[in-house]
Formats: structure tokens, C-alpha cells, sequence
């Protein structure tokens, strides 16, 4: 039906293109919540510190999946792990074991599926394992798609708990700010330029001479959405157009789940549960999510615009999101702006939509469009000259812009002791005074990295003597000489 709004837009009220709905999605899916709650209503609710958990399906239609499709997921795991009990097979698709019984009970009439008896506890203690017709029929779904694994979750479902835990939505003021960046050496009005650009969610540019602290910024707004904005779930995956995406992954999410998911059987004991969230004791969380800590995502000159789109896996036939969209929820710092592969102006045309309208459209390989979520504090770092890289059009759409310079001299003597601190090594003053006597004096611009780059020079060579580290002039002679060597033509 031409004109119906994408479930992106039904949830976040985007203005972005129209696009046709997909005629495969399951009849089974749950439709959105006719009145979404806004972004900030759980904080007003009192709930400071987490997102609310997604809640544990009760019965099919709660899935959004048809009972096929779970059917298709049970004899992808038989085939690959071979015979399993009930229980195992619910905990590999991570859906409480009635709803895969639905599932098992169904193959079984279709002479899929062999069943040995188990002890008192039920079919949940039953062996299942594959019959020859289960076999075959496996093996064409695995061919299909060969994604084994938690079941995945809608998109009404992922767009709905996007909604729930924005950045927006996190409480962002002076003090939590402040005690988020304790730590960090800053110039003091810093965090004055910062705090409003995460209340809003927009993005930030940040731009100045290299080595005074860009990347720190991003490691501490993404501490501060860790303390205060709390935890947060992400998918396994998803579906979308009848295809399957991967979400969650292990390098960029953190996990702070663990020990519920060893409670519940399906991870390893541990001894120690994460702060913020409660384990859930009542067990009525949907286990096809991940609890972790809000992602701080940083990529450089590798990015390029392949890396900005969906990865198709050729022989599994599914697919990993792009590195923004596993970024949802936290930080996504495009560090060294300027320097990738790809044209600065390519790059920020294929954001254009994105930062102005909160949704993104990705593509499968089959051409069909749909819209995801961008819902992420965007930072583009960089230190080169600005006008170069970006035109008025772009800027405008970047609310916040923040120049870092170098160091006054206050502060960079705050960061050459505080390094000293973190290495064991007795800091200096009269090294500083070298420093700004031959150097910083004279024309050459200090740097909020020079402390640590002296150090492990200076260190690598009292090593290589066999003495102890000091700051003494033959030590700050080398150390300098390398670093602020001048290379010849």
C-alpha cells in the first residue's frame, strides 16, 4: 500500500522517505505500540540507571516469528550439534522451552523428529534427535541460511527497544559529567561545550592539532553513558525482510549479563555479577538479548563506505550489521576525519540523512531498501584544517562543534605528572621547565600526548643501560632528540 510508513518512522516519527512495506514479514509479528512512550518517560518513572528489559515471550505471537520459522531453527541446531535434549535446544535458540515444544511437537508430526523418553521432568528432559526425512529437510534449511544460534528478534521489536534506551534519554548534567571525566586532565569549560551536545544527541565535531586529547573526549562521553545512562540490551540478531542480521557482537559489546545467563544455565559459573542492572532473579527477561554497557565504537582511516553497510555473508546467507548500527545506544567516534580511503565529501554525503533524520536505510543484495534506527552520539574527530573537509550544508547539520588546542601550561603540567603517576615514576618539575626552555618556548606547540611519548622513550632507554628511571638531563637530552627530531630532506 502505497504511502505506508516504515516501522522506523511508525516508532520514531521520522520524516525520512516513505518506503513499501515488505509483503513476506510473519503474520505473527506484534505491531508497535500505538502511543511509544517518548525517549525520557522511564527516566521520569524514576529509573535513572537502565533501560527497561525486553520481556519474556509468553507465547508465539510474542516472538514475531511463525512457528516455521522456529521449526527451521530447531533442525539447523539438531543438525549441526546432533541429538540434544529439550532443554539444550531451548537454551541454544534462547526462547523458554513450551515455545520450542510448539516447534519440536510439529516436526515430530511431520516425521522429522525422533524422541527417547526422559525422567519425570517432561518432554523438556526428551533426547530429540533427527530422523532420515529430518535429515534432509536440515540440510536444505541450513543451505538456506546457515545461521545458527538465539533467535532473532523483530524489527518492531529492535526499533521499539531503541526507543527505550536513546542516548536522549540518559540524565546528563554538571556533576555526572564531571565525576565521568575524573581522570581526564581537561581544560575546565570543556565539559561546559559538552553537556548540552549529549542532552540533544547530536553530533559532535571536534576538530584541532593532533595529539590533545580528541579520542579521550570519546572514551569519556562513553564512560559517562556507562555511569549514568546505564545498561542496556542488544539483539543477536534480527529479522528484517525475511533475512537475518547479526547485532550483538562480543568486541564492541560488553557484557553484564553473565552471571544471570550462568544462573540460568547457559553460560559458565562466575562469581561476581556487574553493576547497574539487577541479575533479573524473577528470570523474565527475553533471553535473545545481550544486557551490556553502552558501546563505545571507534574506527579511523580504515573506514570506508563498504564498512557503512550490511556484510553479506555469501555461503551463510545472512548478513552483520554495519559498525554504526552495532553502535546504537552509545558512541560512534570517527576518529582521524579526513585521512580514510574514501573522499571526506563521499563520507558525508552517505550521513547526510542519518544525522538529520535519526534513521538510516540500509540495502540487501537483492535491492530491497529498509530503515533501521540511528539513534547513536555521532563524533567526527579530526585534526585537519575544517573548510577543507566539510561544506556549510554538513556543518549545519552538526549542532556542536568544539575546537581542542594544545595544552596551556597549567595543564600540561597536571598531565606530565599525572603520567608519571600511572608508570610509578617520580614527576619532575624541573623537566617541565626543560621542556618549555628549549622547546615550548621557542616556537614548538606542546601536545597533551608529548608526557606519555617522553616517557616511554625515556624508559626504553634507561632499560637498555640497565638504571633506574629519573628525569635527569642526559635522560630528557634523548628522550627529546627523538621525538622532536626534525627529519632532514
Amino acid at each position: 500500500m502505497q504511502g505506508q510508513k516504515s516501522i522506523v518512522e511508525e516508532v520514531f516519527g521520522s520524516a525520512a522517505a516513505r518506503q513499501q512495506p515488505s509483503s513476506a514479514a510473519p503474520v505473527s509479528s506484534p505491531a508497535p505500540e500505538a502511543t511509544p512512550p517518548h525517549p525520557t518517560d522511564w527516566l521520569a518513572r524514576g529509573n535513572a540507571h537502565a533501560a527497561p528489559a525486553p520481556r519474556l515471550p509468553t507465547n508465539l505471537p510474542d516472538t514475531g516469528l511463525t512457528l516455521g520459522f522456529l521449526a527451521d531453527m530447531a533442525l539447523k541446531v539438531l543438525y549441526v550439534q546432533g541429538s540434544l535434549l529439550g532443554q539444550e535446544i531451548a537454551h541454544q535458540i534462547r526462547l523458554p522451552f513450551p515455545l520450542i515444544d510448539e516447534a519440536l511437537r510439529f516436526l515430530k508430526d511431520q516425521r522429522c523428529l525422533e524422541a527417547s523418553g526422559g525422567d519425570v521432568m517432561g518432554r523438556i528432559s526428551y533426547r530429540f534427535g533427527l530422523t532420515e526425512l529430518g535429515r534432509l529437510r536440515a540440510r536444505e534449511t541450513f543451505e538456506q541460511c546457515r545461521y545458527v544460534g538465539p533467535a532473532p528478534v523483530t524489527m518492531e521489536q529492535y526499533v521499539a527497544q531503541c526507543r527505550r534506551q536513546t542516548v536522549t534519554g540518559t540524565q546528563c548534567t554538571p556533576a555526572s559529567l564531571k565525576t565521568a571525566f575524573e581522570g581526564f586532565i581537561i581544560r575546565p569549560d570543556l565539559l561546559d561545550d559538552l553537556g548540552p551536545a549529549v542532552c540533544s544527541g547530536r553530533s559532535i565535531f571536534v576538530y584541532g592539532p593532533p595529539g590533545n586529547g580528541k579520542t579521550v573526549i570519546a572514551k569519556g562521553l562513553g564512560r559517562y553513558l556507562n555511569m549514568s545512562g546505564g545498561e542496556m540490551y542488544v539483539p543477536y540478531a534480527i529479522q528484517a525482510e525475511n533475512t537475518i542480521i547479526t547485532i550483538f557482537d562480543p568486541v564492541l559489546h560488553q557484557t553484564a549479563d553473565d552471571a544471570e545467563l550462568a544462573r540460568r544455565g547457559m553460560l559458565p559459573k562466575v562469581t561476581q555479577t556487574s553493576p547497574g542492572l539487577s541479575s533479573n532473579p524473577d528470570g523474565l527477561s527475553d533471553l535473545r538479548w545481550r544486557r551490556v554497557k553502552r558501546p563505545v565504537v571507534i574506527t579511523g582511516g580504515e573506514l570506508n563506505l563498504d564498512m557503512l553497510e550490511l556484510q553479506h555473508h555469501k555461503n551463510g546467507n545472512f548478513y552483520n550489521a554495519p559498525l554504526h548500527i552495532k553502535a546504537n545506544g552509545g558512541v560512534f567516534l570517527i576518529d582521524d576525519f579526513g585521512r580514510q580511503l574514501v573522499s571526506p565529501r563521499d563520507l558525508l554525503n552517505r550521513w547526510i540523512v542519518p544525522l538529520e533524520e535519526r534513521v538510516d536505510y540500509l540495502t540487501l543484495t537483492t535491492g530491497r531498501k529498509f530503515s533501521v534506527p540511528f539513534e547513536q552520539l555521532v563524533i567526527f574527530s579530526t585534526n585537519l584544517n575544517p573548510k577543507d573537509l566539510v561544506d556549510d550544508a554538513f556543518l549545519r547539520r552538526i549542532r556542536y562543534k568544539i575546537r581542542v588546542d594544545p595544552p596551556e601550561k597549567d595543564i600540561f603540567t597536571q598531565i606530565f605528572t599525572s603520567t608519571c603517576q600511572q608508570r610509578g615514576v617520580a614527576s619532575s618539575p624541573e623537566a617541565v621547565a626543560y621542556l618549555y626552555e628549549h622547546y615550548y618556548d621557542k616556537g614548538r606547540i606542546p601536545r597533551s600526548s608529548d608526557p606519555r611519548d617522553l616517557l616511554d622513550l625515556a624508559q626504553a632507554m634507561c632499560r637498555f643501560h640497565g638504571r633506574a628511571m629519573a628525569w635527569d638531563e642526559e635522560t630528557l637530552r634523548y628522550a627529546t632528540g627523538r621525538l622532536f627530531h626534525e627529519l632532514q630532506s
